[in-house]
């Protein structure tokens, strides 16, 4: 499973990192969201379609 966040449309909720820190980061300058790497980590799949959930902006796609 891959993961990315559109830049445009994060509006640095921070919800994605409370669901799966493992597998976002968030800027030190507004809060927005990017994924730490490309792939998601074994174990962390379910963390990260809870994140795609809670995103208010629907600014996380998996593939």
């Amino acid at each position: 499973m891959k993961v990315r966040v559109d830049p445009e449309r994060c509006q640095g909720h921070t919800l994605c990192a409370m669901h799966a820190p493992k597998v976002f980061e968030l800027s030190e300058i507004d809060g927005h969201s990017s994924p730490i790497g490309e792939e998601v980590p074994d174990g962390q799949q379910d963390q990260v379609v809870e994140a795609v959930r809670s995103c208010p902006e629907r600014a996380i796609s998996v593939f």
